[in-house]
């Protein structure tokens, strides 16, 4: 009797340890994967790691209720559209991810290149983000190009000019996103807001300080949140 009680012990042990592991698994597989591509706005230029923007958007679906783990960056400052491509294929991602984001463009304006090659290789990245996401765009998210014609850093040059260029890109990325069904978020105008306020920036006075990054995550996340749900 003893022996068959033991066993029986045994048993509901066995199968509790089974249980939890099973619910811990199950945990792990509902925290969100996220993938983020981009330049130097995405690998945090001038910030701390922790006040990147993709980090920050984690954090905040955390807050949300969304489990989501870490971000896995592939972004680099100065990349053109081109040269994320390369470094996408260099970077071996192993998908799917449940969110993908892409924010890139600035330095193709900076460049001087033509906004129809932009617009080739932007839909070439956008095939790639949704195939990333499990071929479901509803998971892609794009960001406009942030205006850096207002920072200090484009001191001497033709700010007006840098704006309209942007602008045009930014025309581009709107119509092409929202074309396939990709959930746009214009952040521009907060990048704007540097102008009069130095804050924004980071040290380098161009790229964004960690507090415009955190502006850019509050306009994003209730939008992103009801498109996730």
């Amino acid at each position: 009797m003893k022996t068959m009680m033991y066993s029986i012990i045994a048993l509901v042990f066995i199968a509790a340890c089974g249980n939890a592991e099973k619910q811990t698994n199950d945990t792990m597989e509902k925290k969100l994967t996220y993938l983020a591509l981009g330049d130097s706005y995405t690998i945090g230029e001038g910030v701390d790691a922790a006040d990147r923007w993709p980090v920050l958007l984690s954090e905040a679906l955390v807050g949300e209720g969304i489990p989501t783990w870490s971000p896995l960056i592939v972004a680099q400052t100065g990349w053109t559209t081109d040269e994320l491509m390369d470094g996408i294929d260099q970077a071996h991602i192993d998908p799917p991810f449940d969110l993908v984001s892409l924010l890139i463009g600035v330095n193709n304006q900076y460049r001087g290149w033509d906004t129809a090659v932009f617009r080739t290789e932007f839909n070439e990245l956008l095939d790639r983000a949704v195939t990333f996401a499990g071929n479901d765009p509803g998971k892609v998210l794009a960001l406009s190009i942030p205006d850096w014609g207002v920072t200090p850093f484009a001191e001497g040059r033709d700010r007006a000019k840098i704006s309209a260029e942007i602008d045009a890109f930014n025309s581009i990325k709107k119509q092409v996103t929202e074309k396939r069904g990709i959930l746009f978020i214009d952040i521009t105008g907060i990048s704007r807001l540097a102008e009069n306020d130095e804050s924004l920036l980071a040290g380098d006075g161009l790229h964004p300080s960690g507090k415009m990054y955190g502006m850019w995550v509050e306009k994003i996340i209730p939008i992103l949140i009801q498109q996730l749900r």
